[in-house]
């Protein structure tokens, strides 16, 4: 892991346990997360665009086996299902900024149900622009509530009512692959939700997303 980031990540965790550091973890936090969408603004930058739909590791034993455009697809699908459906009940960015239709994604779920051709032809059909500004509009959205969140809040387990709204919204496929993740989030409480699909998340897949980049080099 980028050792930077590592400490970052690790020093947010801390400060997220005590109620005079909270403020702080989350202002650490959002730093890491300005790194690494920095980090994935520079990769759509460094290649041509149809190199973000390639899949140069298919093999791989990793994330990285999948493609640049799949990865930034699947972190901002998880976070803004999180962050939106579970956390604050409210719609997601996905249907209130009509990022379906902009991004011409024909899928609303995570894409963990996906393998192989399947991930290419996904991301050959999506709009690579606005597939950049729903990622962006999720970050922002997901900042803002986490400016919001009072130490307390932190401590909430995921209810059942929010489990629920989650398997309604169909937005998490039914495949074996993908199912399992309702049970995971819904297992945890709010700060467990912030340690992982805000932070780890970004950092494993844009690693990944570092290694198909240096292949597609």
């Amino acid at each position: 892991m980028n050792s930077n980031w590592s400490e970052l990540n690790k020093q947010m965790q801390l400060m997220l346990k005590k109620r005079d550091t909270y403020k702080d973890g989350i202002a650490a936090l959002c730093e890491l997360r300005e790194d690494l969408f920095r980090t994935l603004t520079e990769i759509r930058q460094d290649l041509p665009e149809k190199s973000l739909s390639a899949m140069p590791c298919p093999k791989a034993k990793g994330y990285h086996n999948k493609t640049v455009a799949y990865s930034i697809w699947h972190i901002f699908r998880i976070e803004d299902i999180v962050a939106n459906t579970i956390i604050a009940n409210s719609e997601q960015i996905l249907f209130s900024g009509d990022y379906l239709s902009k991004t011409r994604s024909n899928i609303i779920t995570t894409g963990n149900e996906l393998t192989g051709e399947e991930i290419v032809c996904f991301s050959e059909s999506l709009d690579i622009g606005a597939l950049y500004e729903y990622a962006k509009a999720v970050r922002e959205s997901t900042e803002k509530l986490l400016d919001s969140l009072a130490f307390d809040e932190l401590k909430i387990k995921v209810s059942r009512e929010a489990k629920q709204r989650v398997i309604q919204s169909e937005c998490v496929s039914s495949h074996e692959n993908a199912v399992w993740l309702i049970d995971y989030w819904c297992g945890k409480d709010i700060r467990g939700l912030v340690q992982m699909p805000f932070s780890r998340h970004w950092i494993m897949h844009t690693e990944a997303i570092l290694r198909i980049a240096d292949k597609l080099k």
